[in-house]
């Protein structure tokens, strides 16, 4: 009776755009858990409403991965260069998202959401270096990082990351964010995000 019930309500719970959903997905690091919204809607589109301290929470990951296709912020000291796809508008960025959550589900037969998750979790640094000044000297300290930062890092290398495999070349940048995006979940090193995950770590590492 209990599995009956279990699966009626997997019927009739709402999907993500009406096409992925989000009922069984697990995040496996419990500090990400309250920062990854994965709240299933129809129309993800929250049209600036969640501007207070700690807003991000309650925008949903693929909003918030789509918002940084538009804006895919700096690397260094130089910011990214915007092109024709990633653009404000808000259909062209999510229909690129969308684009590349398909390709996932075709290439991995897994749902596109739980790679998504298992990629940011994979590709978020716990440690960073800051610098420190005393004494007119200036050095390197290790800290902590916090869960909102770690997956604001993750998304922001990710999209960068597929930015630069795809720029001046043939392959689309649908299809250059869900190789992106399957690496990160296999913790692949091919990854960008993976990679500045652990040179990140590193650092730290090396800065204690």
């Amino acid at each position: 009776m209990t599995e009956q019930i279990q699966e009626i309500k997997k019927e009739s719970s709402m999907k993500i755009f009406d096409k992925y959903d989000s009922v069984d997905i697990e995040i496996k690091d419990p500090a990400l858990k309250p920062y990854i919204n994965i709240e299933p809607k129809l129309l993800l589109k929250s049209q600036g409403r969640n501007l207070e301290k700690f807003g991000k929470v309650r925008v949903n990951i693929i909003e918030r991965l789509a918002n940084r296709l538009g804006v895919p912020g700096h690397s260094g000291k130089k910011h990214k260069i915007i092109t024709n796809w990633a653009s404000g508008k808000y259909n062209k960025n999510m229909a690129t998202v969308l684009k590349a959550l398909d390709i996932i589900a075709e290439k991995t037969k897994k749902n596109p959401i739980q790679v998504l998750v298992d990629a940011i979790g994979n590709g978020s640094p716990k440690d960073e270096i800051t610098v420190i000044e005393q004494a007119g000297a200036r050095y390197p300290q290790a800290v902590d990082a916090s869960p909102m930062r770690r997956v604001d890092l993750a998304l922001r290398w990710m999209v960068q990351g597929s930015y630069q495999r795809c720029f001046g070349k043939k392959k689309k940048m649908s299809e250059s964010l869900a190789d992106e995006i399957i690496k990160a979940s296999q913790a692949n090193m091919e990854s960008y995000s993976v990679s500045k995950k652990n040179e990140a770590e590193k650092q730290a590492d090396s800065a204690r």
